[in-house]
């Protein structure tokens, strides 16, 4: 990606307001470069372990292991939480599909639950209602009645920068024994009943990926409170390698380490964690007020147990409230040279997860619909998400045309 003088992404070529783009600053050029000085760029050097340290310290978990990717720390993450071929993992149906495919990695399935209608996070209760009415018991173990699998674990996604309820999840595992392998890929910074996301679950993941709110490149990381599960996370994603000289494997392991060069920029950026934030809260606040008097708009709100990172500032066009939908405001704003982007298929829709057991999905079906994320790159500046909101009014009152 090119940057511009002052160390930011430049323009899109066909774009003028990104959706959401990274923040370079002076110390990522420096840490990159002495990673180039030394020759230290591959997976061994000081700015990974650093990394590792300075991530699980700003959480606030004693142990941390950095990976090639998010799919990567939730792959390694369910793997070391236990989760075995053709067991089944309860993921959201409105998500990314990354979780999903993490658990076919593992030879397990994902089983689909929908999302709740207030902040479009995974719905306990409908947990709940799938282990009650679809599963039973079998001496300590929940099976799947309709497809006969062992029901294994529940992954619950924090989507667009909000946390899922967790006390009430974890509740619903515990009462089942089940185990909780937390995805926060999206929401890194946000926090639950004033805890930031990564303490309230045994394992939580993240993602940096250049879009996400901190960026490495590519790469994630596997957050714990277990010393045992941070060092079997280690030993998986370094080769399974059994001797610190010899070339010993007893298992299969895989290369899921993340690179010096990308763990030095992770340094630099999570410096400025708190600041970004702010500012995605900021821009996320600015939308709200401006938006919220539209005909049939809404934003995403926040739930009073969480304090939400806001990823990607995200609105709901109602279906039969406002003058056009979601995916005609999308292209409006395309031809105005402002990126959008729609929320995920939901994932009991997708071709790529046929066979997998699904409860029905109403809300997720109907937040993809309605759903659009609007540009929220942290260098947004005040008189360009003005603009997206005059352009998103223009069309709403009735004018298909762009500026």
């Amino acid at each position: 990606m090119p940057f511009d003088a002052r160390g930011l992404p430049a323009p899109l070529p066909d774009v003028d307001i990104p959706l959401c783009v990274p923040n370079i600053g002076t110390n990522e050029w420096a840490y990159v470069k002495e990673c180039l000085d030394t020759g230290w760029v591959s997976s061994a050097g000081r700015y990974v372990e650093r990394f590792e340290r300075e991530f699980a310290a700003k959480v606030g978990v004693p142990y941390a292991v950095a990976t090639a990717s998010g799919t990567a720390a939730l792959h390694v993450a369910l793997l070391v939480a236990g989760v075995r071929s053709e067991d089944e993992v309860i993921v959201p149906a409105l998500t990314f599909i990354a979780p999903a495919n993490a658990v076919r990695y593992t030879g397990a399935w994902p089983t689909f639950v929908d999302a709740e209608p207030d902040y479009w996070q995974l719905d306990p209760a409908e947990v709940r209602a799938f282990l009650e009415h679809d599963c039973e018991r079998r001496d300590r173990e929940v099976w799947n009645r309709r497809t006969g699998r062992r029901v294994a674990a529940v992954l619950p996604v924090d989507i667009l920068g909000h946390p899922c309820d967790l006390d009430a999840i974890h509740a619903v595992a515990g009462e089942y024994e089940l185990t909780v392998v937390e995805d926060a890929t999206e929401s890194l910074g946000a926090c639950y009943r004033g805890r930031p996301l990564g303490q309230r679950s045994q394992l939580t993941c993240f993602s940096f990926n250049g879009n996400k709110l901190l960026t490495t490149g590519a790469g994630g990381m596997v957050a714990t409170t277990d010393a045992r599960l941070a060092e079997r996370a280690r030993y998986l994603t370094t080769q399974a390698k059994d001797d610190p000289l010899e070339f010993v494997h007893a298992e299969i392991g895989f290369n899921y380490r993340l690179s010096n060069v990308q763990a030095a920029i992770g340094c630099a950026q999570l410096e400025r964690l708190d600041e970004f934030v702010a500012r995605k809260r900021q821009i996320a606040s600015r939308y709200a007020h401006a938006l919220c008097g539209l005909r049939g708009v809404s934003v995403m709100r926040e739930a009073p147990w969480a304090t939400a990172s806001f990823w990607l500032s995200t609105i709901l066009v109602a279906e039969g409230r406002a003058a056009h939908g979601s995916r005609a405001l999308l292209k409006s704003l395309q031809a105005a040279r402002i990126q959008t982007r729609p929320l995920w298929q939901p994932l009991h829709r997708s071709r790529a997860h046929t066979g997998s057991f699904a409860r029905p999905c109403p809300v997720a079906e109907r937040l993809n619909r309605e759903a659009l994320s609007l540009p929220s790159s942290t260098g947004l500046t005040e008189a360009e998400c003005d603009y997206v909101v005059e352009r998103v009014a223009h069309f709403l009152a009735g004018d298909r045309g762009a500026a």
